[in-house]
């Protein structure tokens, strides 16, 4: 019995040592154990697989920079449109300032020539009545009556009258008027049983306006009874 165990287990050792001796012969020659192969994962087609896949996107990623390239370009053009329109309106701008410069220029020289027009106008006429003044200072240094002095000053006043009329200057009418401060000033209440109240009974100074101006108010005395 003992020797039978004994002969099984050198059969077990000596199958043992002939299983090692093929592996090493294998690995010896190199080979490896065979797998399964899977269906589509071979080295081939899956390096075909990514080289499409890296080709479209680098295919799609250039159509993009193309497009935003485009984009720029654009953009570009239209900032370059605008600045040439900002700098054509500033430069209006500085002509329009510039013509309005010179026509305000223009016009208070004209302005002012025209003033001078019409003082030297004004002026003749009242040299004018000067003339007449020394003529009649000469002629009252020989008249032999007091009379013609006054007769020669009384047609010197009608004169000057007449010269502001003829530049639309006339005189307020006040004495006996009703009392309006638009035209008139007064300076002085007085008490009179004979006038209504607020009617001028002495004027003080002459007032005169220029057509619808007026150059001076009258200075008044107005009735108050009360």
């Amino acid at each position: 019995m003992f020797n039978r165990i004994e002969n099984q287990e050198e059969n077990w050792e000596e199958v043992n040592l002939n299983q090692d001796a093929a592996a090493a012969e294998n690995v010896t020659a190199g080979s490896t154990p065979e797998q399964p192969e899977t269906p589509g994962t071979g080295q081939g087609e899956g390096t075909a697989g990514n080289t499409a896949e890296e080709a479209k996107q680098d295919e799609a990623t250039e159509e993009t920079l193309e497009d935003v390239k485009a984009q720029l370009m654009a953009t570009a053009a239209l900032l370059k449109t605008k600045e040439e329109e900002a700098t054509e309106t500033k430069n209006r701008l500085l002509r329009l300032q510039a013509d309005f410069d010179n026509f305000r220029r223009r016009n208070a020289t004209e302005r002012e020539e025209l003033a001078t027009y019409v003082t030297i106008s004004v002026v003749n006429k009242f040299l004018q009545i000067l003339d007449n003044f020394e003529r009649a200072e000469a002629a009252a240094e020989k008249a032999v009556d007091v009379q013609s002095v006054v007769d020669g000053m009384a047609g010197i006043q009608k004169q000057f009258v007449k010269t502001l009329e003829d530049l639309g200057v006339k005189e307020i009418p006040a004495q006996g008027e009703k009392f309006n401060p638009n035209f008139h000033e007064a300076v002085m209440r007085g008490h009179n049983p004979e006038m209504e109240d607020e009617t001028i009974d002495m004027v003080f100074e002459k007032g005169y306006q220029l057509h619808d101006k007026v150059v001076r108010h009258s200075k008044v005395r107005v009735i108050s009874n009360e």
